[in-house]
């Protein structure tokens, strides 16, 4: 799971999983595998380092939630 900031300072979990795409239209939009998409503040750098953080502590049986 990691932490992003909606377009109105709303913060929202994102199970990571659940992520098929994230691009900067120049507001960084997620879709999601339902086809749901969110529009958040972070730049797409930022949403990927928080999914590689995410993904590294999973596989190193560390549990957390990135993005805070």
């Amino acid at each position: 799971m990691i932490q992003v900031t909606r377009l109105d300072n709303t913060l929202m979990v994102v199970n990571v999983e659940m992520i098929r795409s994230f691009r900067s239209t120049p507001d960084t939009v997620i879709t999601f595998t339902t086809n749901d998409k969110m529009m958040v503040k972070e730049p797409v750098k930022e949403i990927s380092k928080r999914i590689l953080a995410y993904q590294r502590a999973i596989h190193s049986g560390g549990h957390h939630l990135y993005g805070i």
